[in-house]
């Protein structure tokens, strides 16, 4: 029998590198037919690729403008989406056997609120992964940091708004189509290790993403050349945690 070819929704090299860490840690640790909760979920893309590997995936989000998108963009039976928080879910008492929580602790202002939610959702032995910026990685301190200084300033941010238009930037991602995507927290390694500590976790293993790729200016010319995406990639594996943009993780639950 032929097996159906995986698809993917992301472009972005870094993108798939996470996307397949997150399909690959999965894999290892959660058997066929688990039930995975991706939180904070977007527009459903990487719930809807984990559905590809026969997993039960059900995305949520607050957005309900995200979910829209999401339930539209979907075809899988084993995929769901629900415009609801991780705690109003947690009270229904369902629990998973993997949690995803790509790409959203960054944009809370109590991130542990979100992770003490998590705990009482996952199984004991059950697995998750946590994907963030590094807060002091290149884009973060070369793009985030001085964009959001910059809104105080009105007319400097409508100069910076209309160059990012004309140069076909938008105010989106690939995963989210949120109104407001902000980061408020800026996490380092042992930034993110004292978050697990606090909120009863253990990291159990980090990985790396990219290195300067997306920072102004060289994302002018890579966003368009595939192999300097990759290369970039490649190189980022080579540096020290200090340079990555982004931290790829996996947490255990502390039991007792």
């Amino acid at each position: 029998m032929t097996k159906t070819a995986i698809t993917y929704e992301y472009n972005r090299i870094t993108d798939i590198k996470r996307l397949n860490f997150i399909t690959d840690s999965l894999k290892k640790n959660i058997p066929e037919g688990g039930r995975v909760l991706d939180v904070g979920c977007g527009n459903g893309v990487i719930s809807r690729h984990l559905g590809q590997f026969g997993y039960e995936v059900l995305g949520i989000d607050i957005s309900e403008k995200t979910i829209a998108v999401a339930n539209e963009r979907n075809t899988l039976p084993n995929v769901k989406f629900a415009a609801i928080s991780a705690e109003a879910l947690t009270a229904q008492g369902e629990t998973y056997d993997a949690v995803i929580c790509s790409e959203v602790l960054e944009h809370l202002d109590q991130p542990h609120l979100l992770l003490h939610t998590i705990y009482a959702s996952l199984k004991d032995n059950g697995l998750l992964v946590v994907t963030v910026p590094n807060g002091n990685g290149p884009r973060e301190l070369c793009v985030t940091r001085p964009m959001l200084k910059a809104r105080n300033h009105p007319a400097l941010w409508s100069s910076i708004n209309k160059v990012k238009r004309g140069l076909g930037f938008k105010g989106t991602t690939a995963q989210s189509q949120a109104d407001n995507l902000d980061h408020v927290q800026f996490f380092t390694r042992k930034d993110l290790q004292q978050l697990a500590t606090v909120s009863n976790f253990k990291i159990v293993q980090f990985a790396k993403t990219n290195f300067v790729e997306d920072v102004f200016p060289f994302s002018l010319v890579t966003k368009r050349v595939k192999f300097l995406q990759k290369l970039d990639c490649q190189v980022a594996e080579l540096l020290p945690y200090g340079f990555t943009g982004g931290f790829n993780t996996l947490w255990r639950k502390k039991i007792g």
